[in-house]
């Protein structure tokens, strides 16, 4: 590592029990183990508050709770949690493009409809009902394009900061210190 990329910010995470970090109900190793959601908040939420700076996670652990767990495994816990959740997040941006892509093909479809009835309601219909009927028609035409529109335009902004996050903390480095 160079000085460049040295840690320039540490989020400090203290506990009193092993537990605090990892949940509990979940019965796999600590390296496989999902952390407390309360652990997870904190760590991303300070991870959102220091931005793009070069960061490290320290563990502080009562010296009778470190030894429950080589410093390894916890770190290891730690990263491979997040590297599970970046994962999550791929695969719900996959999900959400696809879905943005079938309310495109539905949208579309429908403005199709649409505006094929108010081409077939200006034949049919005289005034004052045929431009009600038609401008009512183009504009529930292009409503049906906001589902389609608020995905490509809005929807996955999230999704990918939320991975960008995960990315960074799955590589993190992790030190576990043990305290009296």
């Amino acid at each position: 590592m160079t000085k460049r990329d040295a840690p320039t910010e540490t989020i400090m995470v203290r506990l009193n029990r092993l537990s605090q970090l990892f949940n509990s109900f979940d019965p796999s190793p600590f390296n496989e183990k999902d952390l407390d959601s309360d652990a997870e908040d904190f760590i991303v939420g300070w991870l959102r508050d220091i931005g793009d700076k070069n960061f490290r996670i320290r563990v502080s652990l009562l010296a009778d709770e470190a030894q429950k767990a080589p410093a390894e495994d916890i770190a290891n816990g730690i990263r491979n949690h997040f590297d599970y959740k970046l994962k999550n997040e791929r695969r719900q941006l996959r999900l959400q493009f696809q879905r943005g892509r079938n309310a495109l093909l539905i949208g579309l479809a429908f403005l199709t409809i649409c505006l094929s009835l108010r081409a077939l309601v200006a034949q049919m219909l005289s005034p004052p009902l045929e431009p009600i009927v038609g401008e009512s028609l183009l504009i529930l035409g292009w409503v049906a394009m906001w589902g389609p529109l608020d995905v490509f335009l809005y929807g996955w902004w999230p999704i990918v900061e939320r991975s960008r996050l995960y990315r960074r903390l799955s590589q993190a480095e992790v030190e576990v210190r043990k305290v009296e």
